[in-house]
């Protein structure tokens, strides 16, 4: 595939990137504020890189093969996540599927996994398209030219969303904005990278800020009052005729292609339930206001889905049969994937030694995988950093699936990964049928990098209605 020259293509916002890799005590705070602010110029050639922080070691895969041996063939040694990772999100988690590891998670993994076999996947198209027409409803309402946000609008729309689809559940717009304030503030107050697992030196734990944990814990009380009133409903309500995530872990129901399971104790049930909520909330939303970004900097992509919408539409509301027919949509959000991960960074841990590459790798050595860096690597991908949807178009060769990883890979990719993809094809369609988004003049865009990768203090965009 040729892909014209850098100088006609829309190169967006990146992560700075400073002249050598360096991460120490002394640039740990910037580290925190932005994960992706230490990557030198050499992380996005290099196919490893192995570094020391005090006490602990770290190896970062950036090629096919390395991602493949920890992410799928030594699987059993690689399935724990980082110490950090799992430190920033138990207080939110619990023991969630997110965060645990060995038998547990694959008890967990089975549980979870029914309501999102493909059978269910049209009817929750329906869910997808009218929610998104709900939310082009209420913009009809507000005066030609008015500016939203649009990241707290696609974080409303998608916790709706997965609420309806997977939960079975009408979640209010007071309840869905409540979801997405508190994890935004988990996200600003959570001590992600602490000085004791960093490097390796454990006495340092109770250098906690305690402000900052008061905080997270206020913003996980507001996630958790959610999550409790939704299931409360279920307990006390009529119960929906399908397969429901809830229905699953607390009544032990199965889909018909698998065995009947036990219900989940009230608090395991709950853990899995908020991550659910909020990887199938939280990700989608950053990745479909990263796509409004990216239409409106470039006009011709933006022309060029506009008008695949109108023709293959004519107007009325997509279904999922549609999803087939949108083959630049679909790109167009591929590509969005592509430039601007939802979760950036990967990590596991090391159970025991191996070898990676003619390295050897300790036992507790901690394994990183950014998909950012493998997503923009410069031996992977013709102009990396340019917005260049028709990469993705059929026909052409498709990214070697352990370079393109943005619903992670292996043995445990994302479970709603089919399921992610249908919802930002058919929110863009739906809402792109009525309406343009664009920066405000001289607005300028930043990136902040915690748990998510997101767009720093929101998206303000201005509505226009399409004639």
């Amino acid at each position: 595939m040729n892909i014209p020259d850098s100088q006609t293509l829309f190169v967006p916002v990146m992560a700075s990137r400073p002249h050598s890799f360096s991460l120490s005590l002394w640039n740990l705070p910037a580290f925190r504020r932005n994960m992706l602010s230490i990557w030198s110029d050499k992380a996005y050639r290099a196919r490893k890189m192995s570094f020391r922080l005090l006490n602990q070691d770290y190896i970062l895969c950036n090629s096919p093969d390395t991602v493949r041996r920890v992410f799928l063939d030594r699987h059993d040694i690689y399935d724990k996540k980082s110490p950090q990772m799992r430190h920033a999100l138990e207080p939110l988690l619990g023991d969630g599927l997110f965060v645990s590891d060995g038998l547990l998670w694959q008890e967990r993994r089975k549980a979870c996994s029914p309501p999102f076999e493909s059978s269910f996947l049209p009817g929750f198209a329906q869910i997808m398209s009218s929610s998104a027409v709900e939310m082009a409803h209420r913009w009809e309402a507000l005066p030609d030219g008015s500016t939203v946000d649009v990241l707290n609008e696609m974080a409303r729309l998608t916790a709706q969303i997965i609420g309806r689809t997977v939960f079975g559940d009408d979640v209010s717009d007071q309840d869905a904005a409540k979801v997405v304030s508190g994890f935004t503030e988990y996200q600003h107050t959570i001590n992600q990278i602490d000085y004791a697992d960093t490097f390796g030196l454990p006495f340092l734990k109770g250098l906690a800020n305690p402000v900052r944990r008061r905080k997270a814990a206020r913003a996980t009380a507001e996630v958790h009052q959610v999550i409790d009133q939704i299931i409360d409903r279920y307990q006390r309500g009529a119960k929906p005729d399908r397969l429901t995530l809830l229905s699953v872990l607390l009544g032990g129901e199965s889909s018909s292609s698998a065995k009947q399971g036990c219900p989940m104790s009230a608090e395991a049930a709950r853990n899995e339930a908020i991550v659910m909520f909020m990887a199938g909330h939280e990700t989608t939303a950053n990745a479909l206001a990263w796509t409004w970004y990216l239409l409106d900097g470039c006009e011709r992509s933006r022309s060029k889905m506009y008008a695949e919408i109108d023709e293959v539409l004519q107007g009325r509301t997509p279904t999922f049969e549609d999803v087939a027919n949108l083959p630049f949509t679909r790109a167009v959000f591929e590509d969005s994937l592509r430039l601007y991960p939802p979760v950036p960074l990967l990590s596991r841990q090391a159970r025991s030694d191996d070898e990676i590459r003619g390295s050897k790798v300790k036992a507790g050595t901690i394994m990183l995988a950014l998909p950012w860096l493998l997503h923009r690597h410069e031996q992977e991908w013709e102009q990396p950093n340019a917005f260049y949807p028709e990469r993705f178009m059929p026909g052409n060769p498709k990214p070697d699936k352990f370079t393109y990883i943005p619903f992670s890979v292996g043995h445990r990719v994302c479970l709603g990964l089919r399921f992610g993809l249908t919802e930002g094809i058919l929110c863009l369609a739906t809402l792109a049928q009525r309406y343009r988004l664009s920066l405000p003049e001289n607005y300028k865009v930043e990136i902040e990098c915690r748990l998510t990768l997101r767009p720093k203090g929101g998206l303000p965009m201005i509505l226009s209605r399409r004639s």
